[in-house]
């Protein structure tokens, strides 16, 4: 088991998130940010309060003043305690009173505000109420990449995270696939994420035959069969940190036309990764994949984006989609990952994660991307 552990954040990389998170929101024409419990407050202060309480908790990143944080009273000792409390002012309000008068005067009455996607309903009726001259959009919509270029200590945790991944699935390799169920071996990848430092394990798609052809088909109860395809998806957290991988294995030696269409597939995510530059619009890595695989003839049975970013959580900003004209900059992490699925036969995914460099792409996945055989 990994005994390495990354240097741990402090206050001055939370202050300096929320400087950026602030100095993005008026470059977007924003009066501020408003982030509820989730991941965006993690990133931005360290603090992991419940995500499910009612009561409202929010942080509050306006122009010329500090970032204040509103915390329930009996949260406010555990919120004390955050790494990046120390950049923070502390608001708290006490059960049976108006949690929206301390927030309201935090705001400007006529701002417009970017607003965590997952905060509670009641909460922005509840500011809209208070304060009927604001309005407010999603983060999502509003700053789409505030948590997608990353510093030197997070790079650093998405590697650890790949390199554990990647480790997962050297030993995958090793145990018998045929006649045992897609959930035997979705066990067994989480086992040994868990094994090489993973803290939560998010996903561990096993999509024998043609289940392989559902791109995000849950491991069932298939049993597995010699001659099948097999693609395996897993992923999780790590340090606070996701990863993500992909590669699809044979049971048994693979047919002419198998073999051909993972080499298809590895030819266009091998186009993907060679794309990524900064300043490169995030479509065409899509592009690049893409167009490989409709060289060959396979076009419709692309079915989903090339890829997605990944930090906090294991899907965030930027997407690697037609469309998307975000350029890519140094520090961005994303998924690069094909895939060709013909209904009711096999699929074939391959998936690595690449960050952005000065000067082009690195992958945080290193394990070999050729078809392997199991038995």
């Amino acid at each position: 088991m990994p005994t390495n552990q990354p240097a741990p954040f402090t206050a001055d990389d939370y202050r300096a998130r929320m400087a950026r998170a602030g100095e993005s929101a008026a470059a977007a024409g924003l009066a501020g940010v408003l982030v509820a419990p989730g991941p965006d407050m993690v990133h931005l202060t360290g603090y992991a309060p419940p995500a499910d309480t009612e009561r409202l908790t929010l942080l509050v990143i306006a122009a010329d003043r500090d970032p204040v944080l509103v915390v329930p009273t009996l949260e406010a000792p555990d919120a004390e305690k955050a790494v990046g409390a120390p950049a923070l002012t502390l608001r708290d309000w006490t059960d049976g009173k108006d949690p929206y008068e301390v927030t309201a005067p935090l705001l400007d009455e006529r701002g417009r505000f970017g607003i965590s996607d997952n905060a509670w309903a009641m909460h922005l009726l509840g500011l809209q109420q208070r304060l009927p001259g604001t309005s407010y959009a999603s983060l999502t919509q509003a700053l789409p990449m505030l948590r997608a270029v990353k510093d030197a200590h997070e790079l650093a945790r998405l590697a650890a995270a790949g390199a554990a991944a990647d480790a997962a699935y050297e030993e995958i390799l090793k145990v018998r696939f045929s006649g045992r169920k897609e959930t035997d071996v979705a066990a067994d990848l989480a086992r040994l994420l868990t094994e090489h430092g993973h803290s939560q394990v998010d996903f561990t798609v096993v999509g024998s035959g043609p289940n392989g052809a559902n791109p995000h088909h849950e491991a069932g109860s298939r049993t597995i069969e010699h001659g099948d395809m097999v693609v395996l998806d897993f992923g999780g957290l790590m340090h606070g940190y996701g990863s993500d991988t992909s590669r699809t294995v044979h049971v048994g030696e693979p047919t002419a036309e198998e073999q051909r269409v993972h080499d298809i597939v590895r030819e266009a995510q091998e186009a993907g990764c060679a794309a990524v530059r900064p300043g490169v619009a995030c479509q065409e890595i899509d592009r690049a994949a893409r167009a490989v695989i409709t060289e060959f003839g396979y076009g419709e049975r692309f079915i989903h984006r090339t890829g997605h970013g990944i930090g906090v959580t294991t899907h965030e900003p930027p997407y690697m989609i037609e469309g998307e004209e975000q350029p890519l900059v140094p520090g961005m992490c994303f998924s690069v990952e094909p895939g060709i699925y013909l209904p009711g036969r096999f699929g074939v995914r391959i998936e690595d994660i690449v960050t952005v460099t000065e000067d082009g792409g690195r992958r945080l996945n290193a394990t070999a991307r050729e078809l392997a055989i199991v038995e």
